[in-house]
């Protein structure tokens, strides 16, 4: 079961968008359910590690042997707001053999030669894997809409588009979720103040990433918009304050260990005689 130390309640219908939900009412600097701080967040994350390990090594085991379901895990985020944190911190606890990772840039010349989920459909996880997209198809509904790249009718297009493609992936046996790390625009400022003063972070800064801000309420209704238009019960969204690295992560992770727990999987059966392999073993 999933470790409640400090948990008071569940994170899986605390952060799920609900209807109703409005962005722009979310506070990004909170801990919601967590009664503790950094240093408790750093504790359930270690613990929650062999947990979520021990689940991700059982749907593995279960997809060996036929079992066809997965779990696919959305990121989607502004820059700096920890999604790279979330892959090594929490992602990186798993055994990799057992996880599908793939990251969506802009569209290469091929991938835009194809219709958007083209690329997308070729990195759904198999069966037994856990499947991240560190950013996702959001992206042509996200991008499209804030940059222009795409007409309206297009856009509406997509939203169409994306919600047959998740529910024919969950109807296929993928459990879907979705999270928006929602990080505030003063700490993204911090953020990237701080990549601009470390010798060691200068690689990760990106001149763009100021030409976005300008962007920022434009992005914070796109957002908004795939909420409404996206959100469901077989592939929910998940809206986790960012402000606070240490929660992110460990919010992220519960989500993960509850998903898989709800999965009810079982340790396969083997098809042979356990008792007569170990007879075998000792004589040989």
């Amino acid at each position: 079961m999933s470790d409640d130390t400090y948990w008071t309640d569940d994170p899986s219908e605390l952060l799920r968008v609900q209807p109703g939900f409005r962005l722009s009412q979310q506070p990004t600097d909170g801990t919601p359910g967590f009664a503790g701080g950094k240093r408790e967040g750093e504790k359930a994350l270690a613990r929650g590690a062999g947990r979520l390990a021990d689940l991700q090594e059982q749907l593995f085991a279960c997809g060996r042997e036929g079992e066809p379901r997965s779990v696919l895990l959305v990121l989607q985020a502004m820059d700096t707001a920890g999604k790279g944190g979330i892959v090594s911190h929490v992602i990186g606890a798993m055994n990799p053999g057992g996880v599908q990772y793939a990251a969506f840039g802009a569209p290469t010349p091929e991938e835009q030669a194809h219709d958007f989920l083209w690329r997308v459909w070729r990195e759904v996880p198999a069966a037994g894997r856990i499947g991240v997209f560190d950013r996702s198809h959001y992206e042509d509904v996200l991008i499209g809409r804030v940059r222009k790249l795409a007409p309206p009718d297009e856009l509406e297009r997509r939203y169409g588009a994306i919600n047959a493609f998740e529910k024919e992936l969950a109807q296929s046996g993928t459990t879907i979720l979705k999270v928006m790390l929602h990080l505030g625009k003063d700490e993204q400022r911090k953020r990237l103040e701080s990549r601009l003063n470390r010798r060691d972070k200068l690689w990760k800064f990106n001149p763009a990433d100021v030409d976005e801000r300008l962007h920022w309420d434009d992005y914070q209704e796109a957002y908004q918009l795939a909420f409404d238009r996206t959100t469901s019960a077989y592939a929910p969204w998940f809206v986790v304050p960012a402000d606070h690295k240490w929660y992110a992560r460990v919010a992220v992770q519960q989500l993960l260990i509850r998903a898989l727990e709800a999965l009810g999987l079982e340790w396969p059966l083997p098809d042979y005689d356990v008792e007569e392999q170990k007879r075998r073993l000792a004589a040989s």
